[in-house]
């Protein structure tokens, strides 16, 4: 949504395609803080969060659920041994 219009957008501001790729990144992860890069770090989290990422079979199997995230998360953050 745009902040300025409160209209949604077509594709997101920081979505970047790259060329001769058939590939897209996000532009935004390099400007934010290292708190933010690495959310989230575990399900707990996420539910007292109450992000919006959350499935219903994550709620069912946080085990599993948190191994998928740190999958997921490989490249951004460490992961978390539970």
């Amino acid at each position: 949504m745009n902040p300025g219009t409160g209209k949604l957008m077509e594709q997101c501001p920081w979505l970047r395609h790259l060329p001769n790729e058939n590939k897209y990144i996000c532009d935004i992860y390099d400007d934010r803080p290292d708190d933010c890069k690495h959310y989230p770090v575990t399900i707990n989290q996420m539910v007292k969060d109450e992000c919006e990422m959350l499935e219903v079979k994550d709620l069912s199997n946080p085990k599993q659920a948190q191994k998928s995230l740190d999958r997921l998360m490989a490249g951004s953050r460490p992961s978390v041994d539970n």
